[in-house]
C-alpha cells in the first residue's frame, strides 16, 4: 500500500468540503460500524446463556469504558495539536506528540491491568455485580484487564491516523480487529464451552490485533507522522495541548462511566432483566451513534488543519455541512427505529424472551430514537470545539450529556416512574443537553467569523 501522505494536508484544505468529509468519513464510519456491530453479536450470542449473562455483560462494558478513558483522554488531546500542526506544517512535532501518547497511554494500560487484577472482586462488586451477577462479572473482567495496555494504544494510534487524514489504515486496523471478535465468538462460547469467559477471551485477542495493525503503518513509515521513544518529548506545549483539549474528553467518559456505574447498580436493584434490556437496548442504539461519530471524524482533521492553515471559512462551512448532514441521516434512522423497536428486541431475548427485559429495551429504543437528530448536533459541535483547541467550550458540551443533564436524571426519574424512569433518563438528558448547546453554537460560529474577518483585514493590507 503506498503512503496517503504527503499531500494529504494540502488535499485537506483545498479538496470542496462535502467531497472532502464525505471521503474521510466513509472508512472511518465503516471500522466503527464493524467494531459496533461485533459488540452487538456479542450481545447476540452471550443472550442465549441467559439474562443474568447479558447483564453481566453490561457491567463489564463499564469496566472497558473506564479503561478507554484515559486512552480517549490522551487521543483527542494527542489528535487535535497534531492536526493543528499538520495545518501549519509542523511535523516534527505532531510526530514528537503522537510518540508521547502512544508509550504514555500504553504504560497507563499496564497500571490498569496490574491494579484491576490485583482488585477484582471489590472492582466487579463497584461496578454494580450482585451477588447472581459476580462470578459472570469476573470471568469476563480477567482477559479484559489483560487487554489493557492494547486498548488504551489502539485508541491512540487509531485517532492520530484519522488526524492526519490516514482513514484506510485506522478504518483496517479496528474493522480486522471487530471481524476477528465476531469470528471467534461463537466458536469459543459454545463449540469450547467457555461460555461469558470465551466471549471476553474472543474480544481481548481481538483488541492484540487491531494493536499490532495499527502500529504497522508506523513501523513501515507508511505515515506522515512517526512512532519512536527517540521521539517522545514531554515539552510544556505538548503536555498542555494534550492535557487542556484531552482534559474534556477525560471528564466526559468519566462522568459517563460514573453514570454507568450508576445506573448498573440502580437497574440490579429491580432485577438482572432490567439491566439486559438497558444493556442490549443500547447496544443497538451505539450502532447509530457510531454513524454520528464516524462522520465526525471525517469533520475533525478537516476542522483542524483548516484552522491550522487559516482557513476559516472552511472551517464554518465544514461545521454547517456535517451538522445538517448528520441531524437529517440520524432523522430517518430514529423513525424506523421507533417503529421496529419491539422487532429488535426479540432479536436479543434469547431464548427467554423474557418480557420484564423486552419492556425496558423497547422504552429505552424509542424514546432514544426521538433525540437521535439533538445527539448527532451536540456531538458535531463537540467536536468542532474539540478540533479548534476551545477546551472551555468543548468541556461544558462533553459534560453535558452524560455529567450535567443525565445524572441528575438518573436520581431523580426512577423516584417518579420506576423502571421506566431508569430507562427514559438518557433521553431526558439530551433534551437538556439542547438548551445548554444553542449559545455555544451561538459563540462557536462567531469566533469563527472574527477570525475569517482578521484574516481578511490582515491580507488586504
Amino acid at each position: 500500500m503506498t503512503t496517503v501522505q504527503p499531500n494529504s494536508s494540502n488535499k485537506i484544505i483545498s479538496t470542496p468540503i462535502p467531497k472532502l468529509i464525505v471521503s474521510l468519513a466513509i472508512p472511518s464510519t465503516i471500522s466503527m460500524l464493524v467494531s459496533t456491530f461485533y459488540q452487538l453479536t456479542d450481545t447476540f450470542f452471550i443472550s442465549y446463556l441467559g439474562t443474568t449473562a447479558t447483564a453481566a455483560v453490561s457491567i463489564n462494558h463499564t469496566l472497558e469504558q473506564s479503561i478507554t478513558m484515559l486512552g480517549t483522554f490522551l487521543c483527542v488531546g494527542a489528535s487535535s495539536y497534531i492536526a493543528r500542526n499538520l495545518g501549519s506544517g509542523n511535523k516534527e512535532k505532531a510526530s514528537q506528540t503522537l510518540s508521547s501518547a502512544f508509550f504514555s497511554g500504553f504504560i497507563f494500560g499496564v497500571i490498569l491491568m496490574a491494579l484491576g487484577l490485583l482488585f477484582l472482586d471489590p472492582l466487579v462488586a463497584f461496578l454494580g455485580a450482585t451477588t447472581e451477577l459476580h462470578s459472570y462479572c469476573k470471568d469476563y473482567a480477567q482477559y479484559v484487564l489483560l487487554a489493557a495496555p492494547f486498548m488504551i494504544a489502539n485508541f491512540v494510534t487509531n485517532k492520530c491516523l484519522y488526524s492526519e487524514g490516514n482513514m484506510v489504515y485506522a478504518m483496517i486496523g479496528m474493522g480486522l480487529g471487530a471481524i476477528i471478535n465476531i469470528g471467534l465468538d461463537p466458536l469459543f462460547i459454545f463449540v469450547f464451552q467457555l461460555g461469558i469467559k470465551g466471549a471476553s477471551l474472543a474480544t481481548a485477542i481481538s483488541k492484540l490485533v487491531s494493536f499490532i495493525v495499527l502500529l504497522m503503518p508506523y513501523l513501515r513509515r507508511r505515515t506522515a507522522l512517526r512512532i519512536g521513544l527517540h521521539l517522545c518529548s514531554f515539552s510544556k506545549d505538548i503536555v498542555n495541548e494534550i492535557v487542556r483539549i484531552g482534559s474534556p474528553s477525560l471528564l466526559r467518559t468519566a462522568l459517563t462511566n460514573a453514570a454507568a456505574i450508576l445506573l448498573n447498580n440502580l437497574a440490579s436493584n429491580y432485577s438482572p432483566a432490567i439491566l439486559a434490556g438497558i444493556a442490549s437496548s443500547n447496544r443497538v442504539m451505539m450502532l447509530f451513534g457510531t454513524i454520528i461519530s464516524g462522520l465526525g471524524q471525517g469533520y475533525q482533521p478537516v476542522v483542524g488543519q483548516n484552522w491550522g492553515a487559516k482557513r476559516f471559512d472552511r472551517v464554518r462551512s465544514s461545521y454547517w455541512f456535517t451538522s445538517f448532514t448528520s441531524a437529517i441521516t440520524m432523522s430517518v434512522f430514529g423513525f424506523f427505529l421507533f417503529l421496529f423497536a419491539e422487532k429488535i428486541m426479540f432479536l436479543f431475548a434469547g431464548a427467554e424472551l423474557n418480557a420484564e427485559m423486552i419492556h425496558s429495551g423497547v422504552l429505552l429504543i424509542r424514546s432514544q430514537s426521538i433525540v437521535l437528530p439533538i445527539h448527532a448536533w451536540v456531538i458535531i459541535l463537540t467536536m468542532g470545539y474539540n478540533s479548534t483547541g476551545k477546551a472551555l467550550g468543548s468541556a461544558i458540551l462533553a459534560l453535558s450529556r452524560q455529567g450535567i443533564c443525565y445524572i441528575p436524571m438518573l436520581l431523580l426519574l426512577p423516584h417518579l416512574f420506576g423502571a421506566d424512569g431508569l430507562v427514559l433518563a438518557q433521553a431526558a438528558a439530551d433534551v437538556l443537553s439542547m438548551v445548554l448547546a444553542v449559545p455555544l453554537m451561538i459563540s462557536f460560529l462567531r469566533d469563527i467569523d472574527k477570525h475569517d474577518q482578521s484574516t481578511v483585514e490582515v491580507s488586504s493590507r
